[in-house]
């Protein structure tokens, strides 16, 4: 397994945002984490990339651990993050936010991703901060692949934005996976992110509650009903 996380447990003070869980991602996957807003998704994935304190667990990456590993190491090892929001460089232009991606891992040539994502190369001298939500989107996903990443987690690529650009956006990942590139996806837009993923993980009250092959998942009515907005007949 490229990813394997075992009894997992982060804590914020007194509180258990998640609570000793076990996921796993084997090289070459698509996998998606669900569950609604605030059931421990987001602070499972800072765990990973050490962006949130481990309390207990283990979380190996590559066969090493990584759970307390420092933050700046992980691109250089080939685990890269898109955080929510997507933390880009507002001040710096698109082919500046790209450069700075390329960074971890020794530079590397935008052209690549300007063909991926050919509304970057049309703005790539547009400060990053005046472009849509949608178009920084494409701008922190991009900045990611400039690290050439093994494993990429993507954590909520679709929040706040309009349905035509969640499509686009999810397209893209589905791009990136067919490259081989691993991907661990956080998402709170179940269907799209089961129909995209091979296999996904349900995640409710810092808790995993479901987990097995995508299809599976959306033939289940407990998934279909709390997260697909389908009552049963």
């Amino acid at each position: 397994m490229l990813l394997e996380i075992r009894d997992l447990e982060v804590r914020y003070g007194g509180i258990r945002a998640v609570k000793g869980i076990a996921l796993e991602v084997a090289q070459g996957e698509l996998v998606c984490l669900i569950g609604a807003n605030g059931a421990g998704k987001s602070s499972t994935l800072k765990a990973i990339c050490g962006l949130a304190p481990v309390h207990a667990g283990s979380v190996r990456y590559d066969g090493a651990e990584i759970a307390r590993a420092r933050v700046h190491e992980l691109p250089r090892r080939g685990l890269v993050t898109v955080p929510e929001g997507r933390g880009i460089f507002p001040q710096l232009t698109v082919q500046e936010n790209l450069a700075m991606g390329a960074y971890a891992r020794g530079g590397g040539d935008p052209e690549p991703q300007y063909a991926s994502f050919p509304r970057l190369k049309e703005r790539r001298r547009q400060i990053a901060g005046t472009l849509s939500g949608g178009e920084q989107q494409m701008l922190a996903m991009a900045r990611a692949l400039m690290s050439r990443p093994r494993l990429l987690l993507l954590d909520e690529p679709s929040m706040g934005l309009a349905p035509l650009m969640v499509a686009k956006i999810f397209e893209i990942v589905r791009e990136i996976a067919s490259r081989g590139v691993t991907i661990l996806l956080v998402e709170q837009n179940a269907r799209l992110a089961l129909e995209l993923a091979s296999r996904g993980y349900v995640m409710e009250s810092g808790a995993i509650t479901l987990a097995g092959e995508s299809a599976k998942l959306l033939a289940d009515p407990r998934v279909r009903e709390a997260y697909l907005g389908e009552t049963p007949g």
